[in-house]
């Protein structure tokens, strides 16, 4: 057989340009004559791209055995094309392969041959057009290949293989190697392409259309690429018959390599630009499908629901029919629907959640779980993980993942990536997540009854059941400034001095001789007095590692009582906070509430450079003063002795501390930051102390120790 028989003109460079491309495109498009069948091609392409998975590993002059094995896909998957579809695509396939290789036979060049494949074609879509087309050049190539494969293991790929004369082609596969290589390279750029506008036509028209600069951008590109497309078929297909009864000079030509190479090139360079547009594509639909969850999902909460199945099903996406949610205690994956009609706490952090923090809540869970029949244990928790997906989920994160969630006795989450971007967007600006964790309860309908529960729970623990807003507002109503409220039972002992009628000093800050001068002068004025006093030391908010020595040293000379430990400090201090918020959103002030007012000096003394004292009994008595005039006022004990015969200890040491008060003062009242932003700050704080308006200033703190 000559070679002219099957010879392609070589390439002109100006073919693979941009304005060569997109002429030529312009050419295919002028073919294109669709008839309006709509045709989904992708079972078609599945099956061609396990023709040249199939194909792909024996190299020319490898003997495969007949009996192939292995990894084949499930052909009752790949192969669940309609019988009616493969009749009618069949015969097209068969005359794009006719075609080709009728033209290829008399000499035609490439680029006629590509367009009168396209002819073939030019009633279906543009994604068939080019499915079609690698449809007909797998089949000619897997044909081919069967042959290589089988021919010395079976006598009829022998003679089929002695009339081709093969053999003596295979004899010298160590030529053609290099050639093989670079066409599995380019039928892989080849498939990608395809699968790329397969896509295209297969995206949902309900987000995005025509009309989209995303799509219509790609739409233009297209033609040129299914061109290219179908030429690369063709220069494939001269490829396999030129080896019929070919020569050496022909194995080794470089004029071939050439254009397979340009092809390579010219077919990636195609793929990026189309993987470019599809991936904008797929961002904008992503972005409208997230906002069209987003409204669901605002519709979902404002509706009336029979029980909360509705609203936890939106709000944690199952996968792959797996149960959603794990269980802490069990450690197993358990269903959704357990917790149909209960009350559920949502608890929504990054992966960052404070120790301390869930420190608190096991403890108080864990409390709620002792009597399991009490009106107080009847809720369940949530961990909500809000992972952005902006950021990779890597190894990293994951194992920090399942080392947070293995230390929790509630239900979490299964994976990050259950709580859809549309969920994360919907805590973040209805509930007002942003780095602080929110417990958002819900009722057994699922509504919600308090975007943030926290603070409640901080304060009240388990006695705020079921910790709705109107609990919270129950629970403020039946308080008073007391030292109950302020220490609760924060240490053991608290309850029984409390029983037993007893003063109770707490003191912080962290001037260790201040704190050996105050409790060594109040040890003493409690004896004069003839007062039963306990003291307790509190240190300061975000305890480092001075307090931690001062309540070593303060146990070592038995100065006073410490807490058992060192979070128990932090608590302190977050109640204290939680109550401050819990008072501002219940709409309180400075000016006409007196438990602002005091959680506010509170607030104040930590964040000065001073120590300070708080000296309270029984439900009403209470005192509090910075370092140096608690500790002057106690050194004057003398002084106000006889008032405190007659009035009662607490209120001649109020009566005497504002004498000691200078005119020249500084508070500095670092207000803890809110979930919400800033929504919760109030424009006017006054100082506590002179009740004039304090400046207002921003601090953003990061303490890494």
């Amino acid at each position: 057989m000559e070679l002219s028989s099957v010879s392609h003109s070589r390439s002109n460079p100006y073919m693979f340009s941009t304005s060569g491309g997109k002429a030529l495109g312009k050419q295919i498009e002028a073919t294109h004559e669709p008839a309006g069948i709509e045709i989904s091609m992708k079972p078609i392409l599945n099956i061609v791209e396990d023709i040249f998975r199939q194909a792909s590993p024996p190299p020319p002059g490898t003997v495969q055995e007949a009996h192939i094995q292995g990894d084949a896909l499930d052909e009752r998957a790949l192969y669940s094309t309609p019988d009616e579809l493969m009749d009618i695509l069949s015969v097209t396939i068969n005359r794009i392969s006719c075609e080709i290789s009728f033209r290829l036979s008399i000499g035609e060049d490439a680029h006629s041959t590509t367009l009168a494949v396209a002819q073939v074609v030019k009633g279906y879509s543009w994604d068939a057009k080019v499915v079609l087309a690698l449809a007909a050049f797998a089949m000619s190539y897997g044909e081919f290949l069967l042959v290589v494969q089988l021919y010395t293991t079976n006598p009829l790929a022998k003679g089929v293989a002695l009339l081709k004369q093969l053999p003596e082609v295979l004899a010298r596969a160590d030529l053609l190697k290099p050639k093989f290589d670079t066409l599995a390279n380019l039928i892989n750029a080849m498939l990608a392409v395809a699968k790329c506008i397969v896509e295209f036509k297969e995206l949902p028209s309900h987000y995005i259309s025509p009309e989209d600069p995303e799509i219509s951008s790609a739409n233009s590109e297209i033609p040129s690429a299914v061109y290219w497309t179908i030429r690369s078929t063709v220069v494939c297909s001269s490829q396999i018959i030129g080896l019929i009864g070919v020569d050496h000079e022909f194995i080794s030509s470089t004029t071939d390599a050439w254009e397979l190479s340009s092809l390579v090139h010219n077919i990636n360079s195609i793929f990026d630009d189309l993987m470019e547009k599809l991936n904008r594509c797929r961002q904008r639909i992503n972005e409208r499908k997230d906002i069209e969850a987003y409204q669901t999902l605002v519709r979902l909460f404002d509706a009336i629901h029979i029980d909360n199945m509705k609203i936890l099903k939106a709000l944690i996406y199952a996968k792959d029919g797996q149960p959603p949610l794990w269980d802490g205690t069990t450690k197993q994956r358990i269903r959704i629907e357990l917790l149909r009609r209960k009350i559920v706490l949502l608890l929504i952090s990054d992966l960052e959640l404070p120790d301390q923090e869930l420190l608190i809540l096991e403890h108080m869970y864990n409390e709620s779980r002792v009597d399991p029949t009490r009106i107080e244990s009847q809720y369940e928790v949530i961990w909500i993980p809000v992972v952005e997906r902006s950021t990779p989920f890597d190894d990293a994160k994951r194992k920090q993942f399942e080392s947070l969630q293995a230390t929790m006795p509630w239900y979490s989450v299964g994976h990050p990536s259950m709580i859809e971007p549309a969920v994360i967007r919907y805590i973040k600006e209805v509930w007002g997540f942003s780095k602080k964790s929110l417990l958002v309860v819900l009722d057994p309908q699922g509504k919600v009854v308090n975007p943030n529960a926290i603070h409640m729970m901080f304060i009240w623990g388990n006695s705020a059941f079921p910790f709705s807003k109107f609990r919270e507002e129950a629970l403020w109503k039946e308080e008073t400034w007391r030292i109950e409220l302020l220490a609760d039972s924060i240490d053991p002992s608290m309850l029984n001095w409390l029983e037993e009628g007893k003063f109770i000093c707490l003191y912080g800050g962290e001037d260790m001789e201040w704190i050996r001068k105050f409790t060594t002068t109040a040890r003493a004025v409690a004896q004069t007095a003839d007062i039963k006093l306990e003291m307790l030391y509190m240190g300061k908010s975000n305890p480092k590692e001075n307090v931690r020595r001062n309540m070593t040293t303060i146990q070592r000379e038995n100065l006073s009582h410490v807490l058992p430990d060192i979070w128990l400090v932090w608590f302190f201090w977050v109640r204290l906070e939680s109550m401050w918020h819990s008072r501002v959103e219940q709409g309180m002030t400075v000016q006409n509430d007196r438990i602002l007012q005091e959680i506010m000096t509170m607030l104040s003394f930590d964040g000065s450079d001073q120590g300070w004292a708080v000296i309270g009994r029984g439900s009403d008595e209470m005192t509090r003063a910075k370092a140096e005039i608690i500790l002057k006022s106690l050194e004057e004990y003398t002084a106000w002795a006889a008032a405190a015969a007659e009035k009662g200890f607490i209120p001649a040491l109020n009566a005497h501390i504002p004498g000691l008060r200078t005119e020249h003062h500084c508070n500095r009242l670092i207000i803890p930051g809110t979930s919400a932003g800033t929504r919760g700050i109030q424009e006017r704080v006054v100082c506590v102390e002179c009740g004039k308006a304090m400046e207002m200033f921003f601090m953003y703190r990061c303490c890494t120790d």
